[in-house]
């Protein structure tokens, strides 16, 4: 088969598009013959060497989609020829087949496309436990999304309209905006404007927002940590650097600030993560936007690609 391979750390013309033996399953593992890999953020730092030195050779990714081919002894509730998405796999995503343990391996509806599904894992997943695992959002709640544009934003708007929430969500561009409201935000603000959050009290009746959800942390936390409402809390999901704060700004609200790693979650966390995507694909709360889709030999295009202000929607590889 072939697959994206990366021998050494650096640039994104690291990766290179190789032949490699099909993988077998062994017990509990599953073989899925991928029709689409989804390329996160988190690729691209695990591929500068960003995160730590791992074993190389490897094959990068861990979202995908396609279809069951093999199922190795043990697995139950998987068959052969079943549509799935994956989050997460032994072998790497990046490729036309992928190796995974079945618990990675979830169903994916008819109606949701192949590249729709390859958009799930990390963002929806990262998404969900944002606002719900760590930030115990419930319904009734002002939701402020401090940059809804991207993967993770876009999920946690989506998430968090289903579940009851007023949206409130941010962007930097006239097309960002106009996303953000089309994914269900009842409000929509400009996250380059030096005043934006000074719209939040006429917004929220002076009350403040219940959970923040922030991406760019070393930005932004010492200014959203002063819209929050009592007992409000900040989950970071992303942060580039330090950040100075007033640790006055939580004490008279007794709000708190969480931070959110999906790598953290445990079996029933992930379980709980899945059961809820599944459910939202299903009555349609959840609609994954995927914006470009390119040849898997294209993956060094893909990484530079994520980055760019322009981007709307997922980028995804198709072997």
């Amino acid at each position: 088969m072939k697959a994206v391979r990366v021998h050494e750390y650096g640039e994104p013309e690291v990766m290179r598009l190789e032949e490699t033996p099909d993988p077998a399953p062994g017990p509990g593992q599953v073989v899925v013959r991928l029709h689409a890999a989804g390329v996160n953020p988190v690729d691209s730092y695990i591929r500068a060497g960003q995160y730590g030195s791992g074993p190389l050779p490897y094959t990068p990714g861990t979202d995908g989609a396609g279809v069951v081919e093999a199922i190795g002894e043990g697995v139950d509730g998987i068959r052969e020829g079943e549509r799935v998405y994956i989050a997460g796999s032994v072998s790497g995503a990046y490729a036309e087949k992928a190796l995974c343990e079945a618990a990675q391996v979830h169903l994916l509806p008819s109606h949701v496309t192949f590249a729709q599904g390859a958009a799930l894992g990390v963002p929806y997943g990262t998404a969900y436990r944002a606002l719900f695992q760590r930030a115990r959002a419930l319904p009734g709640e002002v939701v402020l999304v401090d940059g809804a544009s991207g993967g993770v934003g876009t999920a946690t708007v989506q998430f968090a309209r289903a579940a009851g929430m007023t949206v409130i969500g941010t962007a930097g561009s006239d097309e960002g905006r106009r996303h953000v409201l089309d994914q269900g935000a009842h409000h929509v603000l400009d996250h380059h404007a030096d005043d934006y959050l000074k719209q939040v009290p006429s917004i929220t009746g002076g009350r403040g927002v219940d959970v923040v959800v922030e991406f760019m942390a070393n930005a932004n936390l010492g200014h959203v940590l002063g819209v929050l409402a009592p007992k409000g809390r900040v989950a970071v999901v992303g942060s580039r650097g330090p950040v100075e704060i007033d640790p006055r700004e939580t004490m008279g609200r007794e709000s708190d600030i969480r931070g959110v790693t999906l790598m953290a979650a445990t079996d029933q966390e992930r379980a709980s993560i899945h059961a809820a995507i599944g459910a939202g694909l299903v009555n349609g709360t959840l609609r994954p936007v995927v914006g470009v889709e390119l040849p898997l030999g294209e993956a060094a295009r893909a990484h530079r690609m994520i980055f760019e202000q322009h981007a709307r929607g997922k980028v995804v590889l198709i072997p």
